[in-house]
């Protein structure tokens, strides 16, 4: 017997506000991006590119004894949309 979906109970639980986009100093990032960035301290505001913030992110995850998820998430996410932003197709 298969479990009856509710679609409109997860679509409710869905999270959107997470994952919209701010434009901070001509570079987008995401809520949930800007609010790990902010725990780190990464000062995003005086970045000129995303490949800046990329670097930082790097810098504190080499810096760790044990990987971070969530920052090394953030910087695969912003660093596929630099590939993308900035790659000649």
């Amino acid at each position: 017997m298969e479990k009856e979906i509710d679609i409109e109970n997860l679509v409710n639980q869905l999270d959107f506000k997470s994952n919209s986009f701010n434009n901070i100093n001509g570079l987008m990032l995401t809520n949930r991006e800007i609010l790990v960035l902010d725990k780190y301290k990464i000062n995003y505001k005086n970045c000129k590119s995303l490949k800046e913030i990329i670097f930082e992110v790097e810098e504190i995850l080499n810096d760790m004894d044990i990987v971070d998820e969530e920052l090394d998430f953030i910087a695969m996410s912003i660093s596929e949309r630099d590939y993308y932003q900035n790659t000649n197709k």
